[in-house]
């Protein structure tokens, strides 16, 4: 249920198209479904703009299908992270309309058409972290933002990110995907007054202690307007990425509206 859905249910009523009891009925899901092993948070996306998404390591593919079904039942978007292709194939045969998308292990249905809104630039230090990098520009993309690309221009040859310097300018947000030491997110940081969220991840040899060392290096950056996500999270990225998108993208209109 989002704050568009619960306008059209009232004005629905108050027109006499809908009944007491369907309202009640709908009204009775929120904030929350029980359906034993999961508590499906139908409530979420009014409250936060982004509806519930679910988790799908250590799940069941059975838990995964009841939860999505009952997502979309209530004509959220559907968002299934951590997932592997046979629990893709299963989803879409349950969501047709649906797409695995294979390098992010992620499985997505959009409930509807969504204005676009914003730049998010998605970078990445190597071609290792792509993976986490499509996590978040996933996400993103979900959220209503427009998303980039650019990937493989890492400190080792940072020429190949200064060759895209107006696609960094013209960001609105940046997430920095990189593993080893980490500092690529503090090169763009010191390049663009776009916000930078910082994406370490498990990517490098021995003393790069499965991403801690890119997490460290980043949460030290000395450069201004960097943020830092968890280890291998693009969701949480991506999430990142799309609020402060969405929140300037409202800002703006409310301007405009009253200019």
């Amino acid at each position: 249920m989002d704050e568009k859905s619960l306008k059209k249910l009232l004005a629905d009523f108050k027109a006499g198209k809908t009944s007491e009891a369907d309202v009640l009925s709908t009204l009775r899901q929120l904030p929350f479904e029980d359906i034993g092993f999961a508590k499906v948070d139908h409530h979420r996306e009014f409250r936060t703009g982004f509806p519930e998404v679910i988790y799908g390591s250590g799940k069941t593919d059975e838990q995964i299908l009841e939860i999505a079904r009952r997502i979309v039942a209530n004509n959220h978007d559907l968002l299934v992270t951590r997932i592997e292709s046979s629990t893709g194939d299963r989803l879409k045969a349950g969501f047709p309309d649906g797409e695995y998308v294979s390098n992010a292990r992620m499985f997505l249905r959009r409930a509807g058409e969504k204005e676009t809104f914003g730049r998010v630039l998605v970078v990445t230090a190597g071609t290792s972290d792509v993976p986490v990098a499509e996590e978040a520009a996933t996400t993103a993309s979900l959220f209503g933002c427009g998303v980039e690309r650019l990937f493989d221009v890492g400190v080792a040859g940072v020429h190949r990110m200064l060759a895209h310097r107006s696609m960094i300018e013209e960001a609105d947000v940046i997430v920095v995907a990189a593993g080893m030491e980490g500092a690529l997110a503090s090169v763009v940081a010191g390049i663009t007054s776009a916000p930078v969220v910082a994406l370490p991840t498990s990517v490098g040899y021995g003393a790069s202690f499965e991403g801690l060392t890119a997490l460290l290096g980043m949460l030290n950056s000395c450069a201004t307007g960097v943020s830092v996500v968890n280890i291998d999270n693009g969701f949480g990225a991506g999430c990142v990425a799309a609020l402060i998108c969405a929140r300037a993208h409202k800002i703006a209109k409310d301007l405009g509206k009253k200019l």
